[in-house]
């Protein structure tokens, strides 16, 4: 059997993250949590600020907050951001083994959550949609432990093994993967058996996107989460899980707050001259409100406002032609 230059450098990509895997899985909650801590601060201090993405998350945060925003005030949030990232890695190996559904309660803390169940509930269609902002692995995995088994849409990882893997920690509390690539045809079969669907809508969407705002800018976002829920009449749940302070005094694990921070009735657009943007805006909005709360925990690496939305170029009125040159 021959191994090309590319399938080796995916099984030792995968042979290193297994191992990494089984260090973090054998330790307690508490020393994982530091090490991914530790780890992150060292790579902040040690790496060129480019290779973390420093100064695309600065201009994001600039952007977002204001110029009053100061570069150390920035860079305090993006380091975190980093060891947000870092320990959310952590709890997605430790999950499994970590949260039950007998403990959920211990490490979950709910808000408004007869408002998800009652959009789940239904009988109709339902999107939970969320954006990249705490650990929204942690939330999916809630949803199968309590019996809410949905169409995880994502993207295809490239290395195949690493997608095995991740594609085995999605499904294992009952969900179903749905590629982000070429899967409209398993989302639209979710949505017709009045299944439930779950992903993140907060990424540039390029020239073709809606552009509604964000946090006071126009950010280009996709129409076809609002233009599927229309089309099959679905609830869209605006939901997230954000980490709340560590208390492994009182807790074995991190804590978490899990809520429903909107819930959208596509019913109640169906007479509106533009359903598809007043939708989209009011989810974004939304996710917005959440972002507030624990800026740290938002992926502000990510070019949010890439694309800009075209200027229309008024047409100037023809100079007038004096009557005497006319003839």
């Amino acid at each position: 059997m021959k191994f090309s230059a590319r399938k080796i450098r995916w099984l030792l990509e995968y042979l290193v993250f297994r191992s990494i895997v089984c260090v973090v899985d054998a330790v307690p909650a508490q020393t994982a949590a530091r090490a991914a801590g530790t780890a992150a601060r060292f790579l902040c201090r040690v790496l060129p600020p480019k290779v973390l993405r420093f100064p695309v998350a600065r201009e994001n945060l600039r952007r977002a907050y204001g110029p009053e925003l100061t570069d150390a005030q920035a860079d305090r949030i993006i380091v975190r951001m980093w060891i947000h990232l870092f320990r959310m890695v952590v709890e997605i190996v430790q999950l499994p083994r970590k949260l039950r559904l007998y403990n959920g309660l211990g490490v979950v803390q709910y808000h408004n959550s007869p408002a998800s169940v009652r959009a789940l509930c239904c009988g109709r269609p339902a999107i939970v949609l969320s954006g990249h902002f705490g650990n929204w692995e942690l939330a999916t995995a809630m949803f199968g432990f309590f019996g809410f088994p949905m169409g995880v849409v994502a993207r295809d990882l490239d290395n195949p093994y690493l997608h095995r893997w991740f594609e085995r920690w999605r499904t294992a509390t009952g969900h179903r993967l749905i590629s982000k690539k070429g899967g409209g045809g398993d989302m639209v079969q979710f949505l017709e058996n009045r299944g439930a669907l779950a992903m993140l809508g907060d990424q540039d969407a390029g020239r073709r996107g809606i552009f509604v705002p964000f946090f006071g800018h126009e950010a280009s976002t996709f129409k076809s989460i609002a233009l599927v829920a229309l089309q099959h009449r679905a609830v869209i749940c605006m939901g997230y899980a954000r980490r709340l302070p560590d208390d492994f005094v009182n807790c074995r694990w991190v804590r978490f707050e899990m809520g429903c921070e909107d819930v959208i009735d596509t019913l109640d657009y169906e007479d509106s001259d533009d359903p598809v943007r007043e939708i989209t805006i009011r989810y974004t909005a939304a996710l917005e409100r959440v972002i507030r709360k624990s800026p740290e925990q938002y992926f502000w690496i990510h070019r949010r406002w890439k694309s800009q939305p075209r200027q229309r170029v008024r047409k100037q009125p023809a100079a007038a032609v004096p009557v005497s040159r006319a003839a």
